[in-house]
């Protein structure tokens, strides 16, 4: 017998044993003294059983992690977000959404060119969200003749004007606008006279051209590479001019092309880079002559890497087997993947910058 069982044993025996007086042994005596001076549980003596503890253990950890697994796959980019910063964390984890202005370029990414299995790497659009998914829209509250719940409406709809103009895939193929087209206020004379000329027109002047707003390629001369166009940016909003609710988009979009007639395995991948800055005027009715629905468009401003640097054709033209001759224009450089710099609006009066400049990645 173990100590313990021994001590446990007298222990009952001291406190049952009810007949005659026996001498007990210098052992007996040890623990009988032991017993008087301190009662209660023994020193040494075990109770619990280390089973049951373990699988609560167990149970707790099981649980932590289908919660975290359960929150990754409902809010990716926030709980990225938490974990990694602005950044995402470590290299190639998706970025958080994008809830304010950068202050800074997105840092140097590998040297390497994007190919048709891989069209984004080499990018910081790698780690950028797909399509609609990567437009942060704010939370709502009520604002000018708004209250929270037509806020959020119109927030709404104007991710769906940008989901319309620059990613539906009927558009990209140069198909008319018709969703886009159906969200902005038909008795806004300026817009309607710009979308009419814009869309006719074979040889648009930089006032007039489409890719203002739509993004546009020629399906004889450009395919897109897979089904997935990476997209960052925001919209933020505030009370405008007679209460109308002002809405701004700052969005960059990041096509994948190819020459429609190269469909080898080796065939050249080019990344165009378009950012757009539109401001929408959500307006009150009482005050403004629109339609239940649609905004009236406030300003547009667009810049892009790889679509053309010649003139307006109406489409995007990406300088296809000219990479490696490019000259390098050491006064005007752009990274077009910076977002922490300004773009310059267009309302309409003015032409928009035709210069061309050296972009120091694409």
């Amino acid at each position: 017998m173990s100590d313990e069982e021994w001590e446990r044993f007298l222990r009952e025996t001291v406190r049952d044993t009810t007949g005659a007086p026996v001498e007990p042994s210098a052992r007996a005596r040890e623990v009988a003294r032991r017993l008087r001076e301190h009662p209660g549980q023994p020193e040494g003596w075990r109770t619990y059983s280390p089973a049951r503890p373990r699988r609560r253990k167990v149970w707790y950890v099981t649980g932590l992690v289908a919660l975290v697994a359960l929150l990754v796959a409902l809010f990716p980019q926030q709980i990225v977000g938490w974990f990694g910063g602005d950044d995402g964390g470590q290299d190639g984890a998706p970025l958080a959404a994008e809830s304010e202005a950068p202050r800074k370029a997105p840092d140097a990414e590998p040297d390497l060119r994007p190919t048709l299995a891989e069209p984004f790497r080499g990018s910081p659009a790698a780690r950028w969200a797909d399509g609609a998914a990567g437009i942060t829209v704010p939370p709502a509250k009520a604002t000018g003749w708004m209250d929270a719940a037509q806020v959020e409406r119109a927030l709404k709809q104007s991710r769906d004007f940008l989901v319309a103009a620059g990613l539906d895939s009927d558009v990209l193929r140069g198909e008319r606008p018709t969703k886009a087209i159906a969200l902005l206020n038909p008795h806004q004379q300026d817009v309607q006279d710009y979308l009419r000329t814009a869309l006719s027109s074979k040889k648009p002047d930089p006032d007039t051209d489409p890719l203002l707003l739509f993004s546009r390629f020629r399906t004889e001369q450009t395919r897109l590479v897979g089904d997935v166009v990476k997209t960052r940016g925001r919209l933020t909003y505030r009370e405008g001019k007679r209460g109308a609710v002002e809405v701004t988009a700052d969005v960059t979009f990041v096509y994948p092309v190819t020459p429609a007639a190269d469909s080898g395995r080796d065939a050249e991948v080019l990344r165009t880079i378009v950012r757009r800055k539109v401001v929408m005027s959500w307006d009150d009715p009482a005050k403004v002559i629109t339609e239940p629905g649609t905004m009236s468009l406030v300003s547009y401003a667009l810049d892009m890497t790889n679509g053309g640097c010649s003139g307006p054709t109406g489409y995007f033209v990406p300088p296809f087997g000219t990479a490696d001759e490019q000259p390098t224009d050491e006064d005007h450089l752009i990274d077009p993947y910076d977002r922490s710099k300004p773009v310059d609006a267009n309302d309409g009066t003015t032409s928009p910058d035709n210069d061309c400049a050296t972009a120091t990645r694409s």
